[in-house]
C-alpha cells in the first residue's frame, strides 16, 4: 500500500483531474492543474539539490503556491517546514538554523526579513518568492516563484516513495521556541489524515478508499479552512480533503465577513476553525451580515477551546448545522471527538468521545478511573519524537501496560460514561494555594459574560499563594465591563479559588495567526504592568478587596479570593 501523502494525493489527481481542488481569494486550480504546477516546482527544487529528507521552508500566508510547496516536497520525499509569518528576526534565525533549511519559499511581502537572513544561510540552494502583490523588492539570490517553475516539466517522474517518509510540523512558540514533531507518513495519515475514521475508529484498509468514497456522488464536498497553512489545523483540513477529491477553500487571511462571502460564493459544506478566537467573530459577523449559509452542514473546531457559550450561539443561529469539537495535539494527532446539534443536547465544554487508543493516565502511568484527572495519552500510531531533541523526545513517551504512548501534557477528566473532558495543558496550569486551576475553564466562564468578547488566563507570582489566577480581558466593541458584576457572574460559574484575583482590560488579546493563546505575550504584558497589582501601589475601595488602578494601556482590578 502507498500510504504516503504524495501518493494519496496523486490517486485523487488520476481520478478527478477536472475537479476544482483549491480556491484561495480570486485564484483557483483544478486537481490536474495543481498536480502539474506541483510537479514543476518539485523539478525546480530537485535541480537545486533538494532530495530525500531535505528541509524546505514554507514561509507565507495562505495561497495556492504554498499548497504546491507542500505537495512538491512530498513528491520529492523532502520535508516542508512551516515558518510562522509573524516571527521576528531572532525567531526566524533560530528556526532557519534549527531546521537546517536547504531551500525557502516565501511571500514577497517578507522579503525585507529574508534579505537580512540570507547572508548567514548560504546553504539555501533555492529561494523562491511568491508574488503577493506587495511589490517588495526581491532579496539578492531570490527568484520569482512563477518564473522559476514556468520552464520546468509538468511530468510526474519521481522515484518510489515510502510509508516511512517523514512529515514534520513545527509547533509551540507560545511559551518558548518552536520544536519540530516528526511523524512517519503512514502514522500521521492514520491519526490526522483519515486513515482511521474519526467517528467510528474504523481503519481504512485500501489506499484508494478515500478517493473512492469521495467520488461516490457526482461532486465532492467543499471544505473551508479558516486557519493559516503554517498551522496543523489548516494542513490537516486541506490534505485529507485532497485525498478525497474534495474542494478546499482557503482564506488569504482571516476576515470573518470574507469567510461568509466565500461560503456563499463556493457553496461551502464544512467550515473548520481553531476555537473561540475564530469561532466567535465568525458567528457574530454572520449575525451582522445575514449571509446565506444554506450549503453549510457542519462546523468543526480543533486545536483550541471551543466554549459552550460560543457553541450555543452557533446552535441558535445555525440550527440545521452539526457542530463537531475535536481535541488532540501535534504530538498525538486526533484524540477525541464531540458532536452537538440543535435539539439533541445542551452544548458542553470540550467533553468528547475518546478516539482510538486514547486513554487518560495518572502520574504512575496507570489508566485513571471515572471522575479522576490525569494526562491524555495516545498509543498505536504515534510520532517518532522531536527533531534534534532526544531529551524532550524521551519525556514525550510513557509505557502503559507494556505499550508505548505519546503523552504531551494535556490534562483531562475521565467521566462516568467513558467520555473525557479536556482541562488544559499542564504547563499553563495555575497552582494557587495548592489548588490547580486550568486556564481554559476560567476563560470559558469569562466569555460567558455578555460584555466579554475574548479572554486569556495565566498565573502570576503571589507571595502568599505561590501563584494567583490573573486574566486579560477584551470587551465587546462598544461595551464597558463592570468588574464587580463580572466577579459576581464568575462566582456563579466557577469555584471561588478559580476566580481571577487580577484582571487587566486590554484592547485586544494577543493570539497566534491560528488563534491560539499567545502566553508569551500575556506574561510579558503582566510583567510590564505588575506595578499596578502591587498592594502598596493601589487605592483601597470600600467594602472589600476590590480595587482599581489604570494606565494608558490597561486597567487592573484585584478581585476577592
Amino acid at each position: 500500500m502507498a500510504l504516503n501523502i504524495a501518493d494519496l494525493f496523486e490517486h485523487a489527481v488520476d481520478t478527478v483531474p477536472e475537479r476544482l481542488a483549491i480556491a484561495c481569494g480570486e485564484a483557483q486550480v483544478t486537481y490536474g492543474e495543481l498536480e502539474a504546477r506541483s510537479n514543476k516546482l518539485a523539478h525546480h527544487l530537485a535541480a537545486a539539490g533538494v532530495g530525500t529528507g531535505d528541509h524546505v521552508g514554507a514561509y507565507g500566508r495562505n495561497s495556492i503556491e504554498l499548497v504546491e510547496t507542500f505537495l512538491a516536497c512530498y513528491k520529492l520525499r523532502a520535508i516542508p517546514v512551516n515558518v510562522n509569518y509573524r516571527y521576528v528576526e531572532a525567531e526566524l534565525r533560530y528556526l532557519f538554523d534549527e531546521a537546517e533549511l536547504k531551500a525557502l519559499v516565501f511571500d514577497r511581502q517578507f522579503g525585507d526579513k529574508v534579505a537580512v537572513l540570507l547572508p548567514d544561510f548560504p546553504q539555501l540552494g533555492a529561494i523562491l518568492a511568491i508574488d503577493d502583490g506587495s511589490g517588495t523588492p526581491l532579496p539578492a539570490g531570490a527568484v520569482d516563484f512563477a518564473a522559476a517553475i514556468a520552464a520546468e516539466a509538468a511530468v510526474r517522474d519521481f522515484s518510489e516513495r515510502s510509508s516511512d517518509d517523514i512529515y514534520m510540523l513545527y509547533t509551540g512558540g507560545t511559551t518558548g521556541y518552536p520544536k519540530g514533531v516528526l511523524w512517519r507518513h503512514e502514522d500521521v495519515w492514520r491519526t490526522l489524515g483519515g486513515g482511521i475514521d474519526f467517528a467510528t475508529g474504523e481503519r481504512l484498509t485500501d489506499e484508494w478508499d478515500q478517493i473512492r468514497r469521495g467520488t461516490a456522488g457526482p461532486t465532492g464536498l467543499v471544505r473551508l479552512a479558516t486557519a493559516p497553512l503554517i498551522h496543523g489545523s489548516a494542513q490537516w483540513s486541506t490534505i485529507p480533503a485532497l485525498f478525497a477529491g474534495d474542494t478546499v477553500v482557503l482564506m488569504p487571511q482571516f476576515d470573518p465577513h470574507e469567510v461568509w462571502r466565500a461560503v456563499e460564493r463556493h457553496q461551502v459544506n464544512t467550515i473548520v476553525m481553531v476555537g473561540d478566537a475564530m469561532a466567535r467573530p465568525l458567528i457574530e459577523a454572520y449575525e451582522e451580515g445575514q449571509y446565506d449559509s444554506s450549503s453549510v452542514i457542519a462546523v468543526s473546531s480543533n486545536g483550541s477551546i471551543f466554549s459552550a457559550t460560543v457553541k450555543d450561539q452557533y446552535l441558535r443561529l445555525l440550527p440545521n448545522v452539526v457542530i463537531t469539537d475535536a481535541i488532540g495535539s501535534s504530538e498525538t494527532g486526533f484524540t477525541g471527538l464531540g458532536f452537538v446539534s440543535a435539539g439533541t443536547k445542551k452544548a458542553e465544554g470540550p467533553t468528547v468521545t475518546a478516539g482510538p487508543s486514547t486513554i487518560v493516565i495518572d502520574e504512575h502511568n496507570r489508566p485513571v478511573g471515572p471522575g479522576e484527572i490525569g494526562r491524555i495519552a495516545r498509543g498505536g500510531h504515534i510520532p517518532l519524537g522531536y527533531y534534534k531533541d532526544p531529551v524532550k523526545t524521551a519525556a514525550l513517551f510513557a509505557e502503559v501496560d507494556g505499550a508505548r504512548y505519546a503523552v504531551p501534557g494535556d490534562f483531562a477528566r475521565m467521566e462516568e460514561d467513558g467520555s473525557i473532558t479536556l482541562l488544559g495543558r499542564g504547563n499553563t496550569c495555575v497552582n494557587t494555594g495548592g489548588e490547580k486551576v486550568y486556564p481554559e475553564e476560567v476563560e470559558g466562564a469569562l466569555k460567558s459574560y455578555a460584555d466579554v468578547f475574548d479572554a486569556m488566563v495565566i498565573g502570576v507570582p503571589d507571595d502568599r499563594l505561590g501563584q494567583r489566577v490573573a486574566a486579560l480581558v477584551q470587551a465587546r466593541d462598544g461595551h464597558a465591563i463592570d468588574l464587580a458584576k463580572l466577579e459576581e457572574h464568575l462566582r456563579t460559574q466557577i469555584a471561588g479559588y478559580k476566580v481571577p484575583r487580577s484582571v487587566w482590560l486590554v484592547e485586544q488579546i494577543g493570539r497566534t495567526p491560528a488563534g491560539k493563546a499567545d502566553y508569551r505575550w500575556a506574561h510579558r504584558y503582566a510583567q510590564e504592568h505588575a506595578a499596578a497589582t502591587d498592594p502598596s501601589e493601589r487605592p483601597r475601595a470600600t467594602g472589600g478587596d476590590v480595587s482599581a488602578a489604570s494606565s494608558a494601556a490597561a486597567t487592573v482590578t484585584p478581585l476577592q479570593g
